[in-house]
């Protein structure tokens, strides 16, 4: 569903940057798009985001698709980290999740998905031992 989003937007882009390079105003792309697409068609004020990104740039060298963003990638639950957090609750059961985080220099909403999903423990009540399922 995701992906058909994506491409429904990708068309869109492609519209605007169309349409902008023509000289079309914002305001006049809107209201040509909004008859094409109905409801699914952006709002004003994002087609006017995208007209004022597009507008002076040349067509040839411009994209409408997303580009990577930088940041640090979600790769907190792969096998490594798996690996580490499982071997800290195997030495110290009574470890917290916060700790853990700290140590691997990860979020404790990542620490807290690799416990449960990951390595399928649970919490056992008030005992605040944590166990396999």
């Amino acid at each position: 569903m995701a992906s058909a989003r994506n491409d429904h937007l990708t068309k869109q882009r492609s519209v605007i940057e169309f349409l902008t390079a023509e000289g079309c105003s914002a305001v006049v792309i809107h209201k040509r798009m909004k008859t094409v697409y109905g409801d699914a068609c952006l709002t004003e004020g994002k087609v006017r985001k995208w007209a004022r990104f597009y507008r002076g740039e040349d067509p040839k060298e411009t994209t409408v698709r997303d580009r990577k963003r930088p940041g640090q990638p979600v790769s907190a639950t792969d096998t490594m980290h798996q690996q580490k957090v499982d071997e800290m609750i195997v030495a110290n059961r009574r470890v917290k999740q916060k700790d853990i985080a700290n140590a691997l220099d990860i979020s404790k909403e990542r620490v807290h998905h690799i416990i449960t999903v990951h390595l399928g423990y649970r919490s056992l009540g008030k005992m605040g031992t944590e166990t396999a399922h």
